[in-house]
């Protein structure tokens, strides 16, 4: 809607000079939208975590991810995006705010530890790395997600899960 509002603008404009004070105007609109888009991920992404600290915190009981007894447990199924693993390191690269990341180096990598609920939802995701930015913008791409996954089943029951995910971005 704002890109037909500011083409309309643009389109109806007859100076050039004017023409190039929209189009600035425009970039630079969309631009602090972006950054207060992303401000208000990072917000969230810091009250999911405050969240799950509580919440680890009141149940340790509740925080195994297998039964008391390790030999009768035989894992059926393990966490699964729905279309599979490349279709959720597509989504996640989609979500990837990349402006927010000042890039020292052509390839970034991470690591992103989290655990996929009995529900399917994910929760403690947590991405280890050498770039901060680049971290928390895998950790809120993330918990940005569209869909759930199908949860791990250990002896026809679902358990949580915790999963890995590798990723790297090349920035050019």
């Amino acid at each position: 809607m704002l890109n037909n509002e500011f083409k309309k603008k643009f389109d109806l404009e007859k100076e050039v000079p004017k023409k190039i004070g929209i189009k600035k105007d425009f970039s630079e609109f969309m631009m602090k939208l972006d950054s207060i888009q992303n401000t208000a991920f990072i917000g969230t992404l810091i009250k999911v975590k405050n969240r799950e600290d509580l919440a680890s915190r009141t149940h340790k009981s509740s925080s195994q991810f297998a039964s008391e007894n390790p030999e009768k447990t035989i894992l059926e199924d393990q966490a699964q995006y729905p279309g599979g693993f490349n279709t959720l390191r597509k989504q996640v690269a989609d979500l990837f705010y990349t402006e927010a990341i000042l890039p020292d180096q052509k390839v970034i990598k991470t690591n992103v530890v989290f655990v996929v609920e009995k529900d399917g939802t994910i929760s403690s995701v947590h991405a280890e790395g050498d770039h901060f930015a680049f971290n928390r913008q895998a950790e809120i791409a993330m918990y940005l997600l569209p869909e759930k996954f199908s949860p791990a089943i250990i002896n026809g029951t679902a358990v949580r899960y915790r999963f890995r995910l590798p990723l790297a971005m090349n920035f050019e």
